[in-house]
């Protein structure tokens, strides 16, 4: 099993260049599906998650071929809308190969969305659009199959704004005939990537990045090539680093826009930042500041981003506080960062930080990957050596941690831990 050695790091300085999006590029995978033609896609990271649908691709006949930054996907050679159920279990965007072969096969058998463990997907939404578009759902212990003769539009009011299902949406309304009206959706970056992406191919999507989106629904998608766009939680999480200890540490090929709540709020904590057109800079401080942060769906604060604020935040003295509504579970990196020194207290979903505590090295365990990004960071602000394990978690969202961090000057190195080492750090934790 491998683990990352973390060691303290100082200031951290330099530049990192933003790869594209996960959560973009996994939803413009599963929509190339679509097309009746060749598509390509820049940008798109060589993370796990991608490996994953790679495999799956090659299961019911989608070839892929990912040479650098640019995937060639070619779907007219698709033969079969099932799912393997363990891959489609091993991350949590398998759900949008229902909403992209649904049109195309008429019956989509799938498993269960899975991926990062800090609380279960709940699909209630996407089911909701598929029931409303004329499908019915029927589920499984460990998959569930959707099948529709027919899709055709409706209007759709979403109980719970929600990115993955307004995505889906899209998806399954964009081949069924009439119009589809979707309301109370998404306004993320990344439901706004993927409407731009299927608009190139020559669907008809209005309204998106508003609450308000309209789908009128075609019979054809032809080929095309879009670029997906930069990770603004990757960025987020780098602009933080550079106030672990004052650094200064500018990520390049951003969209700013899209990070206004996150920028705003390395403001007001006493951080300084400057942004150009497709660059942010940051400049830390040791003089930052308590806050309270309160996650919420785009454009509030990202809930992606709370768990590294969190061990910027303890970096700040006084008293801050993190609640996080979206995924009130996504708190396990607290009892990790205690294991450190941290001094948190959890209520319900939200933690009490006190800051400016020293943090000393140990073992901890990622549980996601912005759980990993947050413990990395701990680990550079502890004093002596870190080590955390769960680098699966983190290899799903980053293409490469160990080099983008070490560009910045923080020292860590990748290893790998023995099966008695193993066992020995699982009779520890308990």
């Amino acid at each position: 099993m491998k683990y990352i050695q973390a060691e303290y790091s100082g200031p951290l300085n330099g530049t990192v260049h933003i790869p594209g999006a996960k959560n973009s590029s996994l939803a413009l995978l599963a929509a190339a599906c679509l097309a009746d033609n060749i598509v390509t896609l820049e940008g798109i990271p060589f993370i796990d998650d991608v490996r994953i649908i790679a495999e799956i691709g090659r299961d019911i006949g989608l070839k892929l071929q990912q040479e650098g930054g640019q995937v060639i996907i070619d779907p007219r050679w698709i033969h079969s809308s099932v799912i393997d159920p363990g891959k489609a279990s091993s991350y949590r965007a398998s759900y949008y190969f229902a909403g992209s072969l649904l049109s195309k096969f008429g019956k989509v058998t799938i498993g269960l969305p899975g991926g990062d463990d800090f609380v279960s997907r709940p699909i209630d939404q996407h089911i909701k659009v598929f029931k409303a578009l004329g499908a019915q759902v029927h589920l499984f212990k460990d998959y569930y199959v959707v099948e529709a003769a027919e899709l055709k539009g409706a209007d759709i009011f979403f109980d719970t704004i929600t990115s993955g299902a307004t995505i889906n949406a899209m998806l399954a309304a964009v081949l069924a005939k009439g119009r589809t009206n979707l309301h109370n959706a998404a306004m993320d970056p990344e439901v706004c990537d993927t409407a731009n992406f299927l608009n190139r191919l020559g669907a008809r999507i209005y309204g998106a990045g508003t609450e308000h989106i309209r789908i009128e629904g075609v019979s054809y998608l032809d080929g095309g090539t879009h670029t997906v766009i930069p990770d603004r939680l990757i960025a987020g999480a780098f602009l933080m680093a550079a106030g672990l200890h004052g650094g200064q540490v500018t990520v390049m090929d951003v969209i700013p826009e899209h990070l206004g709540s996150c920028l705003a709020k390395l403001q007001e904590i006493g951080m300084h930042v400057e942004c150009g057109d497709n660059q942010i800079t940051a400049y830390g401080t040791n003089l930052l500041k308590a806050t309270r942060i309160r996650t919420g769906m785009y454009p509030s604060f990202a809930t992606d981003l709370q768990q590294p604020m969190t061990a910027l935040l303890l970096q700040a003295k006084g008293k801050s506080i993190v609640t996080d509504r979206i995924y009130p579970k996504r708190l396990a990196h607290v009892a990790q960062l205690r294991r450190l020194g941290a001094e948190i207290e959890l209520r319900q979903e939200s933690a009490f930080i006190t800051g400016g505590r020293p943090l000393q090295g140990g073992w901890v365990h990622a549980s996601d990957v912005r759980a990993g990004t947050c413990l990395l960071m701990a680990g550079l602000a502890a004093e002596g050596y870190t080590y955390i394990t769960g680098v699966e978690h983190i290899e799903r969202g980053y293409e490469d941690v160990i080099g983008s961090f070490r560009s910045i000057g923080a020292k860590l190195s990748m290893h790998e831990l023995s099966a008695q080492e193993h066992l020995d750090q699982m009779r520890e934790s308990q």
